[in-house]
């Protein structure tokens, strides 16, 4: 069962290319929910058997990256800051994960340092949606914006890489211990769960 499932998205992964990749990454670095974790490792994993290049691949994933923050930054600066908190309130949006809250704590990061949180904010999960969105309607230099994103980008889909490339060298060792992998995996699942179940209750 398990190996199917990881041949299934393999074969879908394999099928997309490069240009999928970057598609791919366009759409998770823009307000879209797409989490890259999803995208880079399973095509890293072909790079391991050989079906796919390493390099271009993250390429494409920066390629992408920067092209999907591109889009939020330019409708961000577009719209602007009031619009944007406004359409933050509303029901759509907030499912998408652009919530007034989430969006004001970016920003805070965001005006604290404007390049180090362009940078590092590629690392986060949430941030790496959002902190394209302060930089558009403060009209951060796109230059500048371009440049943080990208090397940001990059490391960010090199290490998603390396993981998948890993993973694909040593699938064997992966199966073996399937079981074990998957009880870890669920016993983090559910201290996670505990941990946003605590901060709710204390942040209420």
């Amino acid at each position: 069962m398990f190996e199917a499932i990881i041949q299934w998205v393999l074969n879908l992964t394999q099928g997309l290319g490069y240009t999928g990749v970057t598609i791919l990454m366009a759409i998770e670095s823009s307000f879209l929910p797409l989490p890259s974790e999803l995208v880079i490792p399973p095509a890293a994993w072909l790079a391991s058997e050989g079906k796919m290049s390493l390099g271009l691949l993250i390429i494409a994933g920066t390629i992408g990256s920067v092209i999907g923050a591109s889009i939020n930054y330019l409708l961000s600066m577009w719209l602007g800051r009031m619009i944007i908190y406004k359409l933050a309130d509303k029901k759509f949006f907030r499912v998408l994960g652009l919530k007034r809250e989430k969006i004001g704590e970016v920003e805070k990061m965001f005006l604290s340092d404007a390049k180090r949180s362009t940078f590092v904010g590629r690392f986060i999960p949430v941030v790496r949606h959002l902190i394209s969105i302060p930089a558009g309607f403060c009209r951060m230099n796109y230059g500048s914006f371009v440049l943080y994103t990208a090397l940001g980008s990059f490391f960010w889909v090199s290490i998603l890489a390396a993981l998948g490339f890993f993973l694909g060298a040593n699938r064997q060792l992966l199966e073996q211990y399937y079981q074990e992998i998957s009880w870890l995996l669920l016993f983090l699942g559910i201290i996670w769960l505990i941990w946003k179940f605590r901060k709710k209750i204390f942040h209420n």
